[in-house]
């Protein structure tokens, strides 16, 4: 006997599929959103929503590798212009990649840079492989290094974020890393706001649109997968303030970019209340030269800007400036700012860095401010006011030469007790080349 339900069962079927279909798409949604807004000097929660739930990274993972790499750099494990073999593996990955050749190279610069802005999977396996013997072992130290962070609940599986099911971390735990990475190596933090990135002829634009849409942000990543949505970390400055917040689960990048905006709008103006801004804006972009002090540094440490920024002088005796020399006053456009700081940083070693300015007579007057306050402690040092480009216009670094790693950290932290902007310069950073870099590209 023919059954006359049939069709009516196929229908409530389809009608059944069709309403789970319609309730958990926004319920998925919702499982993998999270944010949180942190003040990064402080590490106070200013929001925070799903923070500590476990979700999947995407390209955030690749925020680890650089810091890893950064810690190489700094130990001498690595240098930027190392060429690192690439390997089958590393050749192999899934794009998004720089479509890197089995037995090619690619040097440590050019592979930083093409994480940052390409988000490059071929470029981070690259990196992993030269910081241990197999990518898997890599990621290994990399959760390793994490929970030393204080990034409890994450765990790593490769070093580019493709997928992996074991592969998760938090909100919170993102912004301990965005924060950890702006504080432990200034130095190469500016590269976080790399727009555009040229290799072998072609251009690569930062997937950060932030960057350039809203005023203050200088890093830090972006990243995607299907099962993640879209996420990013993101790092602002305004005056004294500086705040990284977490996105994750974007519908879509412009939809996390505008919630991203709204929740730094939010948090700057909460951070207002209670630690009003003491430096002002500069006039046009920022340098994007992050300057914070460590979480659990009281002082505050002002930011390196395009415009000259008044500091406070105590009423003192002016040094006497014959205890100082002066390596290059007046840079001109016949020596590159390559050469500049290459050749003098490998004969004087570990250098400091107490500003940039767009005047060089404003370097110049800050150099001398600064050696005023700092008791001696830049007294019988090289001074090199040096020259570079950013977005078309010169801007002068104000450094002093001639530390060692230590006497360089310790003359910082004095100069920074003392309301002075200041970072530490390693031997083998070539900041002013990859600033001019940026503005030819």
């Amino acid at each position: 006997m023919k059954d006359n339900r049939a069709p009516f069962r196929v229908l409530s079927a389809l009608l059944l599929l069709f309403t789970i279909t319609m309730v958990s798409l926004p319920t998925t949604a919702a499982a993998r959103y999270a944010a949180i807004v942190m003040d990064s000097r402080t590490g106070e929660v200013l929001y925070s929503r799903n923070a500590d739930n476990r979700l999947y990274p995407a390209s955030l993972t690749k925020i680890m590798t650089l810091y890893m790499t950064f810690e190489a750099l700094n130990r001498g494990q690595l240098r930027m212009d190392q060429k690192l073999p690439v390997s089958a593996r590393a050749a192999g990955q899934a794009p998004t990649k720089l479509g890197l050749k089995r037995g090619g190279r690619i040097t440590v610069k050019d592979a930083v840079f093409a994480l940052i802005t390409k988000s490059a999977n071929d470029a981070a396996t690259v990196l992993a492989e030269s910081m241990a013997p197999t990518e898997a072992e890599f990621a290994r130290n990399m959760t390793e290094r994490a929970k030393r962070l204080g990034m409890q609940r994450t765990s790593f599986r490769n070093a580019s974020g493709l997928p992996n099911r074991g592969q998760k971390s938090t909100a919170r735990d993102m912004a301990i890393l965005g924060a950890a990475l702006i504080h432990d190596f200034p130095q190469f933090y500016e590269f976080l706001s790399l727009e555009e990135f040229d290799y072998h002829g072609k251009s690569y634009k930062n997937h950060n649109n932030l960057l350039t849409k809203y005023k203050g942000v200088d890093g830090i990543k972006t990243g995607y997968i299907r099962a993640s949505g879209f996420n990013l970390v993101a790092s602002a400055k305004r005056g004294s303030n500086r705040l990284v917040a977490v996105v994750f689960g974007g519908r879509t990048a412009r939809s996390r970019d505008i919630h991203m905006a709204s929740l730094l709008d939010k948090g700057f103006a909460e951070i207002e209340k209670s630690h009003p801004s003491v430096v002002p804006l500069p006039f046009g972009k920022p340098l994007r030269i992050a300057l914070g002090a460590p979480h659990s540094a009281p002082a505050e440490i002002q930011v390196a800007s395009t415009a000259p920024v008044p500091l406070p002088v105590k009423k003192e005796p002016v040094a006497d400036m014959s205890h100082i020399r002066y390596v290059s006053a007046t840079p001109t456009s016949s020596i590159t700012p390559a050469s500049l700081s290459v050749e003098r940083l490998e004969k004087t070693g570990w250098a400091i860095q107490i500003g940039a300015y767009s005047l060089v007579t404003t370097a110049r007057d800050q150099i001398h401010k600064a050696t005023a306050e700092a008791r001696g402690i830049l007294d019988g040092r090289q001074v090199n006011i040096e020259k570079a480009i950013s977005d078309g216009k010169p801007f002068y670094r104000a450094q002093v030469l001639g530390f060692d790693e230590t006497e360089a950290r310790q003359a910082c932290s004095n100069l920074a007790e003392r309301r002075f902007s200041c970072f530490v310069v390693a031997p083998d950073l070539r900041l002013p080349n990859y600033i001019a870099q940026k503005s030819a590209s």
